[in-house]
């Protein structure tokens, strides 16, 4: 039988990765119009409050750095201010992911690696399991982590550039963090790599103070100017009190005793179906520190799935789009295994030789079969109500437009609920900053004074329209919460409005009652009422 011919072998990888990234692509295009979650809802929102010249902080309260505010006021800026072109944005960043797995594939091991890593990534962050259909801020995250980390390993290459690499490496680290907080772990790995890479060629004091100076001054370099910015804009006060004091009591919510169950759980769902490219990534770690070739790089990777493995703990809240943060490095394991079994049986008869691929290519279609009723059956708006049962994000869509035909672009709105997306589709601005309403719900020590503001900034600014979301997921109420933002909400509504919409969700189908709400409805469980300030 005729040998494996090598050539033939490079044109089949290329070939299975052409394919792989044809179906993802066609997937995102597919999809590209399902409706906005409440991230991208809360992303969307601040970021066209900021290509009207209004700063993070100050229409809008949350935990994360406005970073990702940023990334999305480019992508609408350049896309549009839709669920399109926010979508076509994240397909963009993902591409771009995609091609820096590849490089850093290829650059640790060797091509086939770099495919195979690629080929991972790109089936495992478009899967339902880690909510990879929305622009989530860590996907936002991984492309300068990435890229970053790609930079540091060309530093100690040889020519003057060196200490440039070195620089642009921190800054993108530090735009990573920028997007969400957790980035800070890929710093420390960073930083950790730099050291002992010094170590290993010899200590010198010289060399490493200022390698490690100037990759500093790079990751600081993005939050200072960040902080700079957000001065002068007059929300500093805002922004420190929401990503620092706030910040604190909710990383310290869930107790460390719930850690294990929560991660384990929350694990079980996002592997699912990938299952066997996991154990792949496995592989490819217990292998890889056995090859003596592929040692120094796998021990690099397992470093990176470590740090990525630390960037998913803060709160202990494990979310399955968290997960996100670690399958750069889960993919690149993967490659390991397949680099190293294409070695094993290089040279072989054809069969064998082309076993690696089939196998990968086996392993990779059956996350997408599994999924194939969201990926290829479905429609976008379907999809949005298989991934996300229990949520308002199709109704949202026709709650904001109904909105924005009933009010002037003057006119404030006001959601009780956690459902920012509202106020990006009806291009309406918030009478209260409390976009989200779950702190006020949390067992934190400012849960209190949190209702007492979102009331009184409520009732100065008078919003035209009040939007009370009665469901579970809009509020995540606990036993021990505080009412008095309930108590108030009726008294307030009954005083100061009339209904004027109404919408019953129930799980087949969703009534739409607009202007001409019934007195009562048979079935009601989660519901919505749309409220018009009396004239």
């Amino acid at each position: 039988m005729q040998k494996t011919d090598d050539k033939a072998l490079r044109v089949a990888w290329w070939t299975l990765a052409v394919i792989v990234f044809g179906i993802v692509l066609a997937i995102r295009i597919r999809l590209l119009g399902i409706p906005l979650e409440r991230d991208e809802g809360e992303y969307a929102y601040a970021g066209q409050l900021m290509l009207q010249g209004i700063p993070p902080y100050k229409l809008a309260y949350n935990i994360k750095l406005p970073g990702i505010y940023a990334a999305y006021a480019v992508i609408m800026s350049i896309f549009g201010q839709t669920i399109l072109g926010i979508h076509l944005g994240l397909l963009l960043v993902n591409a771009a992911t995609i091609a820096l797995i590849f490089l850093l594939g290829r650059r640790l091991m060797n091509s086939t690696a770099g495919i195979a890593a690629a080929t991972c990534y790109a089936i495992l962050s478009v899967s339902p399991s880690v909510l990879g259909l929305a622009a989530h801020a860590t996907n936002f995250v991984m492309l300068p982590a990435l890229g970053g980390t790609l930079l540091i390993l060309k530093v100690h290459e040889s020519g003057r550039s060196a200490f440039g690499r070195l620089f642009a490496s921190g800054l993108l680290f530090g735009l990573a963090v920028l997007m969400k907080q957790p980035a800070a772990f890929f710093v420390v790995f960073a930083a950790i790599y730099l050291i002992l890479k010094e170590l290993h060629r010899g200590w010198k004091q010289t060399g490493l103070v200022p390698r490690i100076l100037i990759f500093t001054a790079g990751v600081i370099l993005p939050f200072g100017i960040m902080c700079l910015v957000l001065s002068r804009a007059g929300v500093f006060r805002q922004f420190w009190f929401w990503t620092i004091d706030y910040a604190r009591q909710y990383g310290s919510i869930v107790p460390l005793n719930r850690a294990p169950e929560i991660f384990f759980r929350s694990t079980k769902e996002v592997i699912g179906a990938s299952w066997a490219l996991w154990i792949l990534a496995g592989i490819g770690a217990v292998a890889g520190l056995w090859d003596q070739r592929l040692r120094g790089s796998t021990a690099f990777l397992i470093g990176l799935l470590f740090f990525s493995a630390l960037a998913l703990c803060p709160g202990f809240y494990f979310r399955s789009h968290y997960f996100i943060l670690i399958l750069p490095a889960v993919s690149l394991l993967a490659g390991a295994a397949i680099s190293k079994l294409s070695d094993l049986v290089a040279g072989r008869m054809i069969p064998v030789g082309f076993a690696p691929l089939l196998l990968l290519a086996a392993m990779l279609s059956v996350p997408v079969l599994w999924d194939k009723k969201v990926f290829f059956d479905v429609s976008p708006i379907q999809a949005c109500g298989l991934i996300y049962p229990e949520n308002p994000f199709l109704e949202s869509v026709r709650i904001a437009e109904y909105v924005r035909e009933h009010t002037g672009p003057d006119d404030t709105i006001a959601v009780l609920g956690s459902e920012p997306q509202v106020y990006f589709y009806a291009q309406r601005h918030s009478a209260t900053g409390y976009i989200y309403t779950y702190s006020l719900m949390e067992p934190q020590k400012y849960a209190q004074q949190m209702q007492q503001e979102m009331m009184r900034e409520i009732e100065s600014a008078r919003p035209k329209y009040l939007i009370s979301v009665a469901m579970s997921y809009s509020w995540l109420r606990r036993p021990d919460s505080d009412p008095s933002i309930f108590t108030w909400a009726n008294e307030y509504t009954t005083q100061n409005y009339v209904a004027d919409g109404f919408v019953n969700i129930m799980p087949r189908e969703t009534d739409y009652f607009f202007g001409n709400v019934p007195p009562a409805v048979q079935s009601l469980k989660d519901y919505i009422l749309i409220y018009k300030r009396k004239s």
